[in-house]
């Protein structure tokens, strides 16, 4: 399923929704050089989230293989910026496409109940949240983590509790059969978790 839009007007232009997805597309080009395999590979390891290089439970120098030839070694220091900073990586075109649209789609209608200041707040306090219950689940982990899912599971989930009889006008696979269907946010939101906690669990083995 991939949503189109919603059915739920704004009444502004949604000024803070334009600036995150900006910041991100920044990030992409210029910290991560548009995926490119060293720049990718560099701002995972200086710029993710890597819960025992943050808290000292891994140990200092391990190396953690990204891909042929590329690798981050954990630092001695603790990186506390990477706890926002993560929010604006992403792992590939896939990856930042995807969490930009979901924030595009979502993100209006929930700035336009909160205004501006407050949807940033509230924007990194989901990532802030996320990312805290990532480190629990895994506090020695050394994989860098990367990525907005957090923060916009958090917007969804806030569209979800304003708008709990809002419709998604959503584009649905098939097979080769393509067609559109109206299904309500909480449809979406559920929808949501269930593909962050596919993608998730084989990092749990």
């Amino acid at each position: 399923m991939f949503p189109l839009h919603d059915e739920n007007p704004t009444l502004r232009t949604p000024i803070a929704v334009i600036s995150i997805i900006g910041l991100n597309i920044a990030a992409w080009a210029l910290m991560q050089g548009f995926g490119s395999g060293a720049a990718l590979a560099q701002s995972l390891c200086d710029w993710g989230l890597i819960p025992g290089e943050l808290l000292h439970t891994a140990q200092a120098g391990t190396v953690v293989p990204l891909g042929e030839g590329l690798a981050c070694r954990l630092e001695p220091t603790s990186n506390s910026i990477s706890l926002i900073s993560h929010m604006f990586l992403h792992g590939g075109w896939f990856h930042l496409v995807g969490n930009m649209w979901f924030l595009w789609v979502f993100g209006d209608n929930v700035e336009d109940a909160m205004g501006p200041g407050r949807f940033w707040a509230y924007y990194l306090l989901c990532g802030l949240a996320a990312a805290g219950a990532q480190i629990l689940s895994n506090p020695s982990s050394a994989i860098p983590m990367v990525g907005a899912s957090g923060a916009i599971g958090g917007v969804m989930g806030g569209y979800a509790r304003l708008y709990p009889q809002a419709r998604i006008q959503t584009l649905i696979f098939l097979g080769f059969y393509v067609t559109t269907v109206s299904i309500p946010a909480i449809g979406m939101l559920g929808y949501w978790f269930f593909i962050q906690l596919a993608s998730g669990v084989p990092a749990l083995r």
